[in-house]
């Protein structure tokens, strides 16, 4: 059905709302997006669904994608209202829809297609349609492409029904040039070629919401491994071999482990037919849980041969991670967005416990309190801290309840439950939920009723407090009249309470003792313990509060934490301690010295990594420019000893990466340029190409300022260096960010209000980063502002992570007071925000806030805020 848009649009709207406005007051909502009392109608009155796409993909991306579908359903609807498809600008890419093998007329109407009740019938229906494929979920490349459909993004590229309760079983057809390789869902049926195309069919999958829907083809590399009889297929797009083959039976191999542990903790066997992977090159995320197609950040899989430990774990983790989707999330899937914390949760929290066997020297513990602690807390502890499970009336807002409090605090919220079920009861309840719920879906209520039956506990109450509400307890360890006093307090003033077991630890180096404690609402005497020498609330790395530790245990502690005797303890001392510089009770500059003393003897690599990741911190955000003089010569030289120290490779990696980050000295920076050059060499840590570009990248940043006087000639010879066409790709983008020129970084920042410049979202971001590093801080002031005011737009066009990328990117170089101004403007004067985006605004911000505070004595509160 075609018209011209005005007339088509006034016609459809006028008509849907007449068809609509016949069916009685039950109507439905037919908003943008797809709201909740939508999405139930139709999981109510449509089952037994399946798709068939047929897509014929173009050699250039300039051309459109055309398509067909055929959806079929059984259609049981006693209010005869209109069946509701999802689909982006259906009236400019829908070219016919028959209904039952009868060609009809639809409406459009907000992004979705309208079909009259007349034209169906109760039980089985076929739908068919002739259409061009939207672009926006399908990220096109040159000679690539993949699709990306999650939260909602499904219905930008294809006509269906895009909600998660509402599972289907989907089959693919893919037409494609002969040099291209194809990859969906279903394992290959037939693949066909001629006439310069490669045409693929795939078979049917089991039922799958359609955020999992998944296709790509392209230019690519196959791996092919056998590993405990299941085939794996690994697709990239690498040309530096020897990293493919260093990384390769590694990555195979942690497939396989994770799979073999799932299926053994489950009782239930790998769920799909098939296990392909695909590595993309500036991936959006750290991988995507497609079954049949996992998408993976090229990067994050394929490590240099100078990676650290925590890059090591960090792959293990997220291979682990997606993994475990296959059984939480794919397998059983949440029933709508408000519980898609649950699919991530038990990724995360399964991934912990997957990777353990294959890092036998490594502690777990540790690793689990450094992978999640310090992120939750960044978003806890600030003013725009939002609840694990948080409401959701429109799928269109789903990409904003992403972040560290479903990723990070959401796996220690689950570690607090295991320990109070017990780990077997907690296992078995998992069990049962996969077992009841296979192939379709559940909410968290329906797991907390499993687990009820099973406990004595009462687990609703403890979730109320843990799961539906925003925020962290505060716990504060005072000494009153002989006796240490430990008492939790609601920090927001709202009387709530966080019921949880701590590990205290109290003594000194020489002699210590742990107690075990359960803290609810009254406080907890440690009775005659006042003389002891510290006091460390949060000894099994598991406890979860904002710490305020008396001032006897933090002056102890800052003095002696690398003499403690375990790493768990020091990686909790540490997390720790950063709470009270944050807070304003530590001073930065003794935090740094003793962060640095520590430095050079602490062994543990995940220690290391936690302190140098504070020490970046401190020296960006918590210094002036005056005091970060004043640091460089020592710095520099703490790091550069530890680079040629006798540590492991990995270890002397961790420094190397920070002291190219860090080195502002003029001797300093003279050897990153020999560094770079290759007139310097680091015995065993050679630069790979990618360290080279980030190194060419720093230069240009650092710039005549600190003695870079021919920054456009290193970027030039740079580019001339890359042999990879994607990195080389990337780094064209990014040259304009990276210029000396504030007026031409401004422009660059100009040209991404265009929607198709933001298509990369990753290069995107990399170049807001050098915009805003420090060192131009004063330049890109101006530039806040401007991004601020396109954040919405960022969180409708853009992918689930890319609003709070985009603004810990344009913020996370600030700390002047003027920056924090023009934020807390912002936000004064923008009422009609969202308040979804509002708390994203307000947890980007907590940094730059608390270094306007405490390095420049900002005060929020200020009439006439100085600018």
């Amino acid at each position: 059905m075609k018209s011209s848009p005005l007339i088509f649009r006034l016609l459809a709207l006028f008509t849907s709302l007449t068809l609509l406005t016949s069916c009685g007051p039950s109507t439905i909502p037919i908003e943008q997006g797809i709201p909740w009392e939508l999405a139930e109608h139709r999981s109510r009155t449509i089952s037994n669904l399946r798709y068939h796409f047929t897509l014929t993909i173009p050699e250039f991306r300039t051309e459109t994608i055309t398509a067909k579908s055929r959806i079929s359903l059984d259609w049981n609807d006693p209010s005869n209202q209109a069946l509701i498809l999802d689909f982006l600008l259906p009236e400019q890419r829908v070219h016919s829809l028959s209904v039952n093998k009868r060609e009809t007329d639809w409406q459009a109407l907000n992004d979705h297609i309208l079909i009259p009740a007349y034209l169906l019938q109760q039980g089985a229906n076929e739908i068919e349609l002739n259409f061009d494929a939207g672009d926006e979920a399908f990220n096109r490349r040159d000679d690539f492409m993949y699709a990306l459909f999650v939260p909602d993004r499904a219905h930008f590229s294809l006509p269906l029904f895009d909600q998660p309760n509402l599972k289907a079983r989907v089959t693919w057809e893919v037409s494609a040039p002969e040099t291209w390789k194809v990859i969906a869902n279903g394992p290959e049926s037939i693949v066909t070629n001629g006439n310069g195309r490669s045409n693929y069919t795939f078979l049917e999958t089991e039922p799958l919401p359609s955020y999992l829907f998944a296709v790509a083809a392209g230019i690519f590399e196959k791996e092919t491994a056998t590993v405990n009889g299941r085939e794996f297929n690994m697709y990239h797009r690498e040309t530096d071999a020897d990293k493919v083959v260093r990384n390769r039976d590694e990555i195979f191999r942690l497939h396989a482990a994770a799979l073999a542990w799932l299926e053994d903790y489950t009782r239930i066997d790998y769920p799909f037919q098939k296990f392909d992977f695909l590595l993309i090159p500036s991936f959006q995320y750290g991988g995507m849980e497609h079954p049949g197609g996992i998408l993976y950040r090229q990067a994050s899989i394929f490590l240099d041969e100078t990676a650290t430990q925590n890059q090591m774990l960090g792959r293990a983790s997220l291979i682990a991670h997606e993994t475990a989707h296959m059984w939480f999330g794919d397998l059983v899937t949440m029933n709508w967005f408000d519980d898609v914390w649950t699919k991530e949760v038990f990724a995360n929290f399964m991934a912990a416990k997957i990777v353990n066997p294959s890092f036998p020297e490594v502690d777990h513990e540790l690793r689990f309190l450094t992978a999640h602690h310090p992120s939750a807390y960044s978003v806890d502890r600030t003013a725009g801290a939002n609840q694990i499970r948080q409401p959701l009336e429109n799928l269109l807002f789903a990409g904003t309840l992403y972040g560290a409090i479903i990723y990070q605090k959401a796996p220690i919220v689950m570690r607090h439950l295991e320990n109070r079920v017990g780990e077997e009861l907690f296992r078995d309840g998992m069990r049962e939920y996969l077992a009841t719920y296979a192939y379709g879906n559940a909410t968290w209520p329906d797991l907390i009723a499993i687990l009820d039956k099973r406990s004595e506990q009462d687990l609703s109450a403890w979730s109320q407090v843990w799961v539906e509400q925003a925020g962290r307890p505060s716990i504060t360890v005072t000494r009153e009249d002989g006796d240490i006093v430990i008492r939790q307090s609601d920090p927001a003033g709202l009387g709530r309470v966080w019921p949880q077991t701590l590990n205290v630890q109290l003594g000194s180096i020489e002699t210590k003792e742990t107690l075990t404690i359960e803290l609810g609402a009254e406080p907890q005497p440690l009775v005659g313990m006042a003389d002891v020498a510290y006091v460390l609330p949060n000894a099994s790395g598991v406890e979860y509060a904002g710490f305020v530790l008396d001032a006897a245990s933090q002056e102890y502690l800052i003095a002696n934490v690398n003499e403690l005797e375990t790493a768990l303890l020091r990686g909790a001392s540490w997390v720790s301690l950063w709470d009270q510089l944050l807070e304003g009770r530590l001073a930065p500059s003794v935090f740094l010295r003793e962060a640095l003393d520590t430095l050079a003897v602490e062994q543990d690599e995940l220690v290391v990594a936690r302190v140098l990741s504070y020490v970046s911190s401190v020296y960006w955000s918590y210094l002036s420019e005056a005091q970060r003089e004043s640091w460089n010569a020592d710095m520099e030289n703490s790091l550069w000893s530890q680079v040629n120290s006798a540590r492991s490779r990995s270890g002397r990696s961790s420094f190397y990466a920070a002291f190219r980050n860090l080195a502002m000295t003029p001797d300093g920076v003279a050897r990153l340029q020999r560094l770079w050059s290759g007139t310097e060499e680091v015995a065993e840590l050679p630069l790979s190409e990618t360290d080279q570009i980030e190194l060419a990248m720093g230069l240009a940043i650092r710039g005549s300022s600190r003695g870079v006087n021919n920054a456009e000639t290193i970027l030039s010879q740079q580019q001339a260096r890359i042999k990879n066409p994607d990195r080389l790709a990337r780094f064209k983008f990014l040259r304009d960010s990276l210029s000396a020129d504030p007026a031409v970084r401004a422009s660059f920042f100009e040209s991404l209000k265009q929607e198709s410049n933001r298509d990369r979202e990753a290069w995107v971001l990399a170049g807001l980063r050098s915009i805003h590093h420090p060192l131009r801080a004063r330049e890109s002031l101006e530039l806040i502002r401007p991004a601020l005011n396109m954040l919405e737009e960022i969180q409708q066009t853009g992918d689930i992570f890319f609003p709070g990328r985009w603004l810990d990117t344009t913020l996370g170089g600030h700390g002047s007071i003027s920056a924090a101004d023009t934020v807390k403007d912002f936000l004064d004067e923008t009422a009609e925000l969202s308040p979804r985006l509002r708390l994203k605004v307000l947890q980007s911000a907590d940094g730059l806030y608390r270094s306007a505070r405490l390095v420049h004595g900002w005060d929020e509160n200020q009439v006439g805020r100085s600018l």
